[in-house]
């Protein structure tokens, strides 16, 4: 993504990977220089390309982890 930086700042999980190599992640990432926030969304396999992804707040992924606890699945 062009005029975007960032760095992953911890690699906190994988949730799935396509044949292509591509994963679906958490992990903490710092965008153009800000505070970390938690990110699920897809990278290659040199973290050099990215998907569309989910960028959340401390208190946004603890909501998420409740409702997600909540669910019967």
């Amino acid at each position: 993504m062009a005029g975007i930086e960032f760095e992953i700042m911890e690699h906190i999980g994988k949730i799935s990977e396509g044949k292509s190599g591509w994963k679906k992640e958490l992990n903490l990432v710092s965008w153009n220089g800000n505070d970390p926030k938690f990110d699920i969304r897809d990278w290659s396999p040199d973290y050099t390309k990215m998907g569309k992804g989910l960028t959340l707040s401390a208190e946004d992924l603890k909501s998420l982890k409740n409702v997600l606890n909540e669910m019967d699945i």
